[in-house]
């Protein structure tokens, strides 16, 4: 495809995100935040079956290439995912097709759609684990400790880098016409961030959310910290480094 009717399509699509009623905009995100805590559920089985069986390196891989199953079935599902649409919904703004505040107000259903959806699972998970041995309380906070070690800055840059990812990923798929390549691509992308430990703010929110409730080393403003920088890098790395400049040198181009 040409850059351009990449450009066209992602647009088209997102102006479509922006007149869909606002309930079922939040309900295609709370669906996302279920499907995608399936990359925590692996992570945490393939945690807790191998942190003493191999090396760290290892199990570092092993974790990566099991964070993209979430994503596989949000993108290709087409549910609504925060990090994917930061890139998208901007679009129609920088066209005029549509308002800041329209803009605000699909980002914000869609974030708070996808969180709630991730409690949900987190709930799911907890209930599960003790009962079929998926993980123990230990996966669970050595996943959420992870993700918060850093220091806020840290956080900020990674969560710039993984977001920037996210939307390099919304603009590959579109460019993509065969489900098996979109599928190659998700697994390429997601992976790349799991194998960096960059910082998703909605996977991430799973991960520290459950983290939190099973265990007190883990505060409400350790989850706090962690979800405002994640989602503030997630808005940054998706609009400008690839919303703005990709809109920016395609327009230049005509």
């Amino acid at each position: 495809k040409e850059i351009e009717e990449i450009l066209n399509q992602q647009i088209k699509a997102a102006l479509r995100e922006h007149n869909r009623p606002r309930l079922g905009l939040f309900l295609s995100a709370f669906a996302a935040g279920l499907e995608v805590g399936f990359s925590v559920f692996l992570i945490s089985t393939m945690h807790n079956l191998l942190v003493d069986q191999v090396s760290a390196a290892v199990l570092q891989i092993v974790l990566a290439l099991s964070y993209p199953i979430g994503f596989i079935f949000v993108v290709i599902g087409r549910s609504e995912l925060f990090t994917e649409h930061t890139t998208l919904a901007i679009l129609p703004v920088l066209t005029g097709s549509t308002t800041k505040r329209r803009l605000l107000v699909l980002w914000s259903t869609i974030f708070v759609g996808n969180l709630v959806g991730g409690y949900l699972f987190s709930a799911i998970l907890i209930n599960l684990s003790p009962n079929l041995g998926i993980a123990s309380e230990e996966t669970f906070v050595a996943l959420a400790h992870h993700a918060i070690r850093h220091e806020s800055g840290v956080i900020l840059l990674s969560a710039i880098v993984a977001g920037w990812l996210m939307g390099l990923l919304a603009w590959l798929v579109t460019a993509s016409t065969e489900t098996i390549s979109r599928i190659v691509i998700i697994v390429l992308v997601t992976s790349l961030i799991g194998i960096g430990g960059l910082h998703h703010s909605i996977v991430g929110s799973i991960e520290v959310f459950t983290g939190m409730v099973t265990s007190p080393s883990i505060h409400f403003s350790d989850y706090l910290n962690f979800q405002l920088w994640t989602t503030l890098g997630n808005l940054i790395g998706g609009v400008f480094f690839v919303a703005l400049i990709k809109y920016g040198h395609t327009r230049r181009i005509r």
